[in-house]
């Protein structure tokens, strides 16, 4: 992926500014807003900058709301520091280690490792060696959502993507499983 370029355009009479990036592997244009309100997006290499600045001006509206949202709301995944860490991390450790026993009756994978870690962005990750990565705060939400982000890592060890494969394994284990991504989302992202 190049590296980005800072852009600026007017959504709504306010001059937002946003980080553009063009992206080998990109098939559509995906626009995100980080904590704290920062605006990035990445564009296939064929897309014009005209088309993404008029995705960008049909989307003000969602992009101004989210922005405003995430500049006021605490964000969750941002909080804490070494001693927060230190105090959440062992638990999270055990909640991950029981949770991927008890879901592996349902999905019988290998796994090479489990690291729990202070991610500012993510709640998990699985790479392709097998290895497991959980966020501490894991053990700080709701048991529901837990199992989301494990199951979710946990069918990574089978389809390393988001195809519709990878949801309908998700959806073994737990059929509702959209709900919960929007409200991890919505509440804690």
């Amino acid at each position: 992926m190049a590296r980005g370029e800072n852009r600026e355009i007017n959504l709504e009479g306010r001059r937002v500014a946003y980080l553009l990036r063009t992206s080998l592997r990109a098939r559509n244009l995906r626009i995100t807003i980080k904590p704290g309100g920062a605006v990035f997006a990445v564009k296939p290499r064929n897309l014009s900058e005209a088309a993404v600045e008029n995705f960008l001006i049909k989307k003000s509206a969602w992009i101004l709301d989210k922005i405003e949202h995430l500049r006021q709301s605490r964000n969750f995944l941002a909080t804490g520091g070494k001693a927060d860490y230190d105090r959440h991390a062992p638990a999270a450790r055990q909640l991950a280690l029981k949770k991927i026993a008890d879901f592996n009756r349902i999905y019988n994978v290998n796994f090479r490792r489990v690291s729990i870690r202070d991610q500012a962005t993510r709640w998990g990750s699985c790479s392709r060696l097998g290895n497991l990565n959980f966020n501490y705060r894991i053990a700080l939400l709701p048991e529901r959502l837990a199992d989301y982000i494990v199951v979710h890592e946990m069918c990574h060890l089978r389809e390393l993507n988001h195809s519709r494969r990878f949801w309908s394994l998700v959806a073994i284990a737990l059929p509702d499983y959209a709900a919960r991504r929007k409200e991890l989302r919505n509440n804690y992202c």
